[in-house]
């Protein structure tokens, strides 16, 4: 009833279903055969680039399928790096890209290429003036995603496009998350996109390279989809993503309204019902079902396996997640709070009734998971008049939730030294400053860990 992670993969459209159904009996031959039934298969997979390509905003001979978004976004960065190699191996990214980007861009960087990541402000976005700072002359390649995965925020696209058009530089887009809601404004050159994120089967990805752009095809040649994505075509996905891409965008006017509202529900009384949020990303120009928050003293992985019990996928960008034990890179870029992150992205159709019962639910779960992680104590000494908590081999939150627990004891204008070896902490007690009115002093490196300084303002 409450599967709220459509960010990470929407259900199956229903008409993905039937597209898929239907060409599982016509799309099974080799479409670059001539007999029959190659033919049948051809003009199955040549319709599906027809609507695709409509749909993006671009001709379809500019258009490729791709075994995965992944696929996509790597093929695309080689071949356009490529393309431009005596140009210069420059490549801008920004700090808070997908992570199939920022792999792609350490690769390029372990291969002698140089790389310049983009930061962007506490809302998650970047300046249009720092892309253009970073454009140098020996700059191959510049990425900017659409909009991001984890909070929500649309990038400047159509502004930066131009600015790398104007310095004789191909933008890639990464338009994964958005391309369902809309095509991407602006004059961009290469654009990957991801069926199953739209609601399209997975195992589909788009790459579109606009014609003019300098395009080297990477790995050994292949004659499947004009060289650029090696393989038998998957026809039947590939007829159920372009046409579940059309069925989505045929109502995406109406479901952005309704799911706007219903996110915008959530932004506004989380604070209210929840003591010590933090709601993060752009509070207008987003995406219209995603919304992040987070929680004080809150285990993320705890928290969601509590909402798992009563009836709600959501995921989490916090470092206590079985997936990783390092920070978001985009909470970490954002510089906001990482501990006990949620994101709730809601897919189309998603029921007014679900988000209420998830705004009932929510208060409990985090009270739950906060009496959980209250009974560790912080071991407090005073040094020279500083008092120090240890919490060196404890993972976040318990060292913000020990430097909430003693904060009061000093005296204001006072200073607490907190030492942890836990990296999320180097994210989480300066957000933690920041959302308390206290002052951040910094940080020092010890035997073990690192000491992180905090003085008491209020």
């Amino acid at each position: 009833m409450g599967y709220f992670d459509a960010a990470s993969s929407a259900p199956l459209h229903p008409v993905a279903r039937q597209a898929l159904q239907a060409s599982l009996d016509e799309g099974w031959a080799d479409p670059a055969r001539l007999y029959r039934e190659g033919r049948r298969a051809r003009m199955l997979l040549d319709a599906a680039r027809e609507a695709a390509a409509e749909a993006v905003g671009c001709r379809a001979d500019e258009l490729v399928f791709t075994s995965s978004g992944t696929r996509a976004v790597h093929s695309g960065i080689a071949g356009a790096l490529a393309g431009r190699r005596r140009v210069g191996r420059h490549l801008i990214v920004s700090a808070v890209e997908h992570s199939s980007v920022l792999h792609a861009a350490d690769a390029h960087e372990a291969a002698g290429g140089s790389v310049t990541q983009v930061a962007v402000d506490r809302a998650g976005a970047v300046s249009v003036q720092a892309y253009a700072d970073a454009l140098r002359a020996d700059t191959a390649l510049a990425c900017l995603q659409s909009a991001n995965h984890e909070v929500g925020t649309e990038q400047p696209v159509a502004e930066v496009a131009a600015v790398c058009r104007e310095a004789g530089v191909p933008l890639l887009v990464d338009a994964a998350q958005s391309l369902g809601w809309g095509p991407v404004e602006g004059d961009w050159s290469v654009l990957t996109g991801s069926a199953h994120k739209w609601g399209g089967p997975s195992g589909v990805g788009l790459l579109v390279v606009r014609k003019g752009v300098r395009f080297a095809a990477q790995g050994p040649a292949d004659e499947r989809e004009s060289g650029r994505a090696a393989g038998f075509e998957n026809i039947p996905a590939i007829v159920a993503a372009a046409a579940s891409l059309r069925a989505v965008r045929a109502e995406a006017a109406q479901e952005a309204v309704r799911l706007r509202e219903l996110t915008e529900r959530i932004r506004a009384r989380v604070p209210g019902l929840v003591p010590d949020v933090e709601v993060v990303g752009d509070p207008a120009r987003r995406l219209p079902g995603i919304v992040t928050f987070s929680c004080l003293y809150v285990d993320g992985e705890t928290l969601l396996h509590e909402l798992d019990r009563a009836g709600f996928s959501v995921s989490s960008g916090s470092s206590c997640t079985s997936s990783t034990l390092t920070p978001s890179h985009v909470l970490k870029a954002m510089g906001v709070l990482s501990e006990g992150n949620v994101r709730v992205s809601l897919p189309p159709g998603t029921a007014e009734e679900d988000v209420e019962r998830f705004l009932e639910v929510l208060p409990g779960a985090v009270a739950g998971v906060r009496e959980k992680l209250g009974a560790p104590a912080g071991e407090a000494v005073v040094r020279d008049d500083v008092l120090v908590v240890d919490s060196l081999g404890k993972r976040c939150p318990i060292p913000v939730i020990e430097l909430a627990k003693v904060i009061g004891e000093v005296p204001v204008g006072g200073l607490v030294r907190v030492l942890s070896d836990d990296e999320a902490a180097r994210l989480d007690i300066p957000a933690w400053c920041e959302m308390r009115g206290q002052e951040y002093v910094g940080e020092e490196p010890t035997d073990q860990g690192t000491a992180y300084i905090v003085r008491r303002v209020s």
